[in-house]
């Protein structure tokens, strides 16, 4: 009995430690709101380079106005990947001169609403998507995949650390830029446009 209780405490303590380290993916959570379809579902997708949605890693339904996403702790597909560099990067809020610091692939991810017709939990071709922007207050969510640890600075003070694996930056773009990274970002704010 002591055995058992002492290896439950232990994997217990593990993933505990693993959730802190931030290896775990990212957690998304808020509301959904504008044009929203009978039986939505709120997709993360990754770009290609000419930023097109490629492919769904993730899904959730929308219940009652509100959706709760987490994205694993994959890599993207290969497609969707490029080396992270000044002229490659379009987030909110970065404008020359911008640097990179480390050598790293990365992926962007957006958030899509679709109408789930045929309630098979993913969406197909027949299915529409309304890009949806998330906004938490005044600070635009940008979810990027990072292959390793680098930095991303640009002009206004922009300062953005990117750990390896999914990133959760709140940008808030005013006279100085503030990032903030998170692997936990609730109360954001999604208006599906048509």
């Amino acid at each position: 009995m002591k055995r058992i209780l002492l290896a439950l405490l232990l994997a217990a303590a593990t993933g505990l430690s693993l959730a802190q380290s931030g290896s775990a993916g990212l957690a998304v959570s808020g509301t959904v709101s504008g044009s929203v379809p009978a039986q939505a579902r709120v997709g993360g997708f990754v770009l290609d380079s000419s930023g097109a949605p490629v492919s769904e890693l993730v899904s959730v339904p929308v219940n009652g106005g509100r959706f709760i996403l987490e994205l694993p702790s994959v890599t993207p597909p290969q497609r969707s990947l490029s080396p992270l560099r000044p002229d490659g990067i379009f987030w909110p809020g970065v404008l020359e001169p911008i640097t990179v610091t480390g050598q790293a692939s990365s992926a962007d991810l957006r958030f899509y609403v679709y109408g789930d017709g045929n309630g098979n939990g993913r969406r197909d071709e027949t299915e529409a998507l309304q890009e949806a922007v998330p906004f938490v207050g005044k600070a635009v969510l940008v979810v990027s995949y990072s292959s390793a640890v680098a930095q991303v600075n640009a002009a206004r003070g922009f300062q953005a650390n990117l750990k390896a694996g999914w990133n959760g930056l709140l940008i808030e773009v005013g006279k100085v830029v503030k990032v903030t990274s998170s692997s936990t970002v609730s109360g954001v704010s999604l208006n599906a446009q048509r």
